[in-house]
């Protein structure tokens, strides 16, 4: 049997290309994310365990989702009444994420930026976002497989019918045809070939919200999503400070080719350097 490293991944965000020009806002984040965690297949138990324990001490036994909790609505609007239980419940999920032996690991693409760099060349002909980002996040946590000596398992959540065939069609393009951008733009992340992805990807699954991994991974994908605009939000810096992206396990050099991806964000760092 294989060793296996699973990539349980999520979307945050509107993957469809918008149709009317969309103007970047200092104060706005509008952005397409899809990933989440990877972690080797032996070490899901643990991971679970945790995860259960968790849950049964704050008496849960519905899906922890992200923004439900950040924002302290539906069913976890109990957290907006009590600001001393908020902040147990807080520190609690903090430490529960980041003593599981997971790497955070996403594409997020700005919207605005995405828009600017492809409207007048492609117009309505352009990609939805996902295909780039479900492209270079699963190659990235092929490289990072390859690097370890396992397959790949790629275990998206479950969405709709329509948008979970694009991914399987985006999976299956990977392993035939490998990525689908023009080499000469994307010579400097040394794509892998369509031979090394056939190699390594072992298989596609989707996943439901109530599983505890793909709730994990929207956990740990807006914090890596928020950073593209907040390199030092709270979340993420306690990921990076724990060692539970996968930058952590990679060269500054290997980085730039194999860690999260920050895609389309020029009109951002325009004006983060004009501050």
């Amino acid at each position: 049997m294989p060793r296996i490293l699973n990539f349980y991944m999520d979307d945050s965000g509107t993957r469809a290309p918008n149709r009317d020009p969309l103007r970047y806002h200092k104060n706005t984040r509008e952005f397409f994310a899809l990933g989440g965690v990877l972690i080797d297949e032996e070490a899901e138990a643990a991971a679970r365990k945790l995860f259960d324990e968790f849950c049964t001490r704050w008496s849960i036994g519905y899906p922890l989702h992200s923004v439900e909790i950040r924002h302290r609505r539906d069913r976890f609007l109990w957290l907006g009444r009590d600001r001393s239980e908020r902040d147990k419940f807080m520190k609690d999920l903090s430490r529960t994420l980041l003593s599981l032996d997971i790497l955070g690991l996403a594409c997020v693409i700005d919207r605005p930026g995405y828009d600017a760099r492809y409207r007048e060349q492609y117009g309505h002909r352009q990609w939805h976002l996902c295909q780039t980002a479900f492209s270079i996040a699963v190659e990235r946590a092929v490289k990072y497989a390859r690097k370890i000596d396992r397959k790949l398992r790629v275990l998206p959540e479950r969405t709709s019918k329509v948008d979970d065939d694009r991914l399987v069609r985006y999976y299956d393009d990977l392993r035939t045809s490998g990525p689908p951008f023009a080499k000469a733009s994307s010579a400097r992340y040394s794509p892998l070939t369509a031979i090394e992805l056939r190699e390594t990807l072992h298989e596609i699954r989707f996943k439901t919200k109530s599983s505890p991994m793909a709730q994990v991974a929207d956990l740990y994908l807006w914090p890596i999503a928020l950073a593209g605009y907040e390199p030092e939000n709270r979340a993420y810096a306690a990921l990076r400070c724990s060692g539970r992206l996968i930058e952590s396990r990679l060269s500054p050099a290997q980085a730039d080719a194999g860690g999260s991806k920050y895609s389309c964000f020029e009109l951002v760092h325009q004006h983060q350097r004009g501050r």
